[in-house]
């Protein structure tokens, strides 16, 4: 989520956490326009609730659009890679995943931007991969780092990255992590697709630290 004295920027909203930050901040929306947007369809990543907000923009992926059947009148974007949303408060390129839906890179009037990986990452499944992936280890990686080649196109650098540390990938956790950093100049890093499993999170997050020290890693006591 990101907000501004214009915005308010929802991104691939699915529920709240237990002290109802979201509920708090919509509550207090006000004259600000609202915004949700939607990378894909997995259910960690989508609650149909969103179109019960008044008023509010939604920019939905080709994939959510069609599988969660979202009503067209309600949609201000159905996007697909190399697509650009643009309107009075933002501007939105839809980029590629090395999963489903899209990734998006989102520049507000003052330049600030903000990287939102859905679940674009080097989904590097070393012990069970033909569990997890349907190409090789080395077709990911190159995927993965031809969507980061199209992110650096756009912008070299990235005020607000918020991007997968999954510890389902043991070993490789910070593998694709340490890739977007070393191609993206990043000023603040939030951890996403954790599962929850915040002691394996905790441990990579320092690790980071050392390798990325221009970098502000923000670990909520609670995120969802």
């Amino acid at each position: 989520m990101a907000e501004n004295d214009d915005v308010v920027v929802v991104y691939d909203y699915w529920r709240d956490n237990e002290a109802a930050t979201l509920a708090h901040i919509l509550e207090g929306v006000g004259e600000r326009q609202l915004y949700f947007i939607v990378s894909h369809f997995h259910e960690d990543h989508f609650n149909a609730s969103i179109v019960d907000y008044e008023g509010a923009r939604l920019l939905v992926s080709y994939d959510a659009a069609k599988r969660r059947r979202l009503p067209k009148e309600r949609l201000s974007a159905v996007l697909r890679p190399a697509d650009i949303y643009e309107d009075e408060h933002l501007k939105v390129h839809a980029m590629r995943s090395t999963d489903v839906g899209i990734s998006t890179l989102t520049t507000m009037p003052d330049g600030t931007t903000i990287y939102h990986a859905g679940d674009n990452n080097n989904w590097y499944f070393v012990e069970n991969e033909g569990e997890h992936i349907r190409c090789t280890l080395d077709e990911m990686e190159g995927m993965f780092l031809s969507n980061l080649r199209e992110v650096r196109s756009v912008s070299k650098a990235v005020d607000y990255l918020m991007f997968p540390v999954d510890p389902r990938l043991e070993g490789e956790m910070l593998r694709g992590v340490c890739q977007c950093l070393q191609h993206l100049k990043v000023k603040h890093f939030y951890p996403m697709h954790t599962w929850e499993r915040w002691d394996e999170v905790r441990r990579g997050v320092e690790q980071l630290k050392e390798l990325f020290p221009e970098t502000v890693f923000v670990m909520p006591e609670i995120l969802g």
